[in-house]
């Protein structure tokens, strides 16, 4: 129970890696607050399996994609609890298109759904934690992870605005944690290669992702609790001193075409 007596709000938390975050964090102890967006047909039911295992949870819909939201996500977690010890900065959008037909209306939309939304939530967050007195127990004011993808360095076709805005929320987060440092604040990033969701499963279909998971190096596709084992470690004291560090979780994903097997 490395977490227990913290409190730790996630976004995007109705399914997928957003919700093995949450369910990880609440094994370790912390109360969770999830988020989902307006009308989530999954956000009661994630707030079910985190209740179920003996934590303290507060459901909250609310559009993190905005400022708006982002606030109005705040200001109930700090009604659930007197602060947010740990932040995972989960929201994301894309869409797949060829580079010469994408909808600069679609590029925007990613963009602000995926980099702009993780600033909002970032800086009130951090906020919040700066204004905070500093935890007696070990002297940390808090900890922010965001969840990134290896499209912030695999430059995938018809991804070019996911693409983007991972890179960019990657080199964000390291800015973050430059500024932040002084205030014992630790900013990471999780990139999770090919994880079995449920938006996965909507792109590529199942039987095409069973397939393809015993050809990848680690045999199996990734799975949301495999995300979220690391941003528990990356939330907990034993990451006390890893702060601007970008956590790979994939299996070996990124390496799947090194590996000489046809050479």
């Amino acid at each position: 129970m490395k977490l227990n007596g913290k409190t730790a709000l996630v976004t995007g938390a109705g399914r997928g890696i957003g919700l093995g975050c949450a369910l990880e964090l609440a094994r370790a102890g912390a109360a969770v607050v999830v988020n989902d967006r307006p009308g989530s047909p999954d956000l009661a039911e994630a707030s079910r399996q985190i209740e179920a295992l003996g934590v303290r949870c507060l459901a909250v819909a609310a559009d993190a994609h905005s400022r708006a939201g982002c606030e109005q996500l705040l200001a109930a977690a700090l009604e659930f609890a007197p602060r947010v010890d740990i932040l995972v900065s989960n929201p994301a959008r894309s869409k797949r298109a060829p580079f010469l037909d994408y909808d600069p209306i679609d590029f925007d939309v990613v963009i602000n759904g995926t980099l702009t939304a993780g600033f909002h939530m970032g800086q009130l967050v951090a906020r919040q934690m700066v204004a905070m007195p500093v935890e007696p127990r070990d002297g940390c004011q808090g900890k922010i992870v965001f969840i990134s993808s290896v499209h912030a360095e695999m430059p995938y076709g018809r991804s070019v605005a996911y693409n983007a805005a991972k890179a960019g929320l990657n080199h964000m987060a390291l800015t973050m944690s430059a500024e932040l440092n002084r205030h014992r604040i630790n900013v990471n990033i999780i990139e999770p290669g090919w994880i079995d969701t449920p938006g996965e499963r909507e792109s590529f279909g199942l039987d095409k992702m069973l397939e393809t998971a015993p050809k990848l190096p680690w045999g199996r596709l990734g799975t949301p609790q495999d995300i979220g084992r690391a941003a528990t470690f990356l939330s907990s004291d034993d990451a006390d001193y890893v702060t601007g560090t970008t956590l790979r979780v994939d299996g070996g994903f990124v390496l799947k075409e090194c590996r000489g097997d046809s050479v």
